[in-house]
């Protein structure tokens, strides 16, 4: 899928697949996540609707969508949203390398909620490694990149 920068632009040819699950971010700025997400992070905009403060983000095969609170759709019914956001989830995204999102928090001096690791997790007969860190977004929604290192068998 060819994403396209300009947030205004909408192209249904751009769009034709997306994934069984995509998240919907409840955000306090469209404008500080879409800093973070695209600028930092890479994410690129597939398609926007500003008026209604909405961003449709893809990154490889990821996916995600955010919604400015107040603005679109605000789904508040257990009363008024305030950060940090998301808590008990952490989203998994999967990413070629690390590193260069490492460097691009670093020079924006972006503090990480868990340093880079080596974790392996068993399943079946195997273990699959990746290599990953945890950052909170502006709101506080927790996100995990990861590159895969590839399966090893048990010990």
């Amino acid at each position: 899928m060819k994403a396209r920068s300009d947030p205004g632009l909408f192209h249904v040819e751009d769009v034709l697949r997306s994934n069984a699950l995509i998240p919907e971010l409840a955000v306090q700025s469209l404008g500080e996540s879409l800093a973070f997400y695209r600028d930092l992070l890479g994410f690129a905009v597939a398609y926007a609707r500003p008026e209604e403060g909405f961003a449709f983000l893809q990154l490889g095969d990821a996916q995600l969508m955010l919604d400015q609170i107040g603005l679109g759709r605000t789904f508040d019914a257990d009363g008024p949203l305030s950060r940090p956001l998301g808590r008990g989830l952490n989203l998994q995204i999967e990413v070629s390398a690390v590193q260069p999102l490492l460097q691009a928090l670093e020079r924006a001096n972006w503090p990480l909620y868990l340093p880079p690791e080596e974790k392996w997790y068993r399943r079946g007969g195997e273990e699959l490694g990746q290599r990953q860190f945890v950052v909170a977004d502006p709101d506080g929604y927790l996100l995990r990149p990861f590159e895969r290192l590839g399966p090893r068998r048990l010990a």
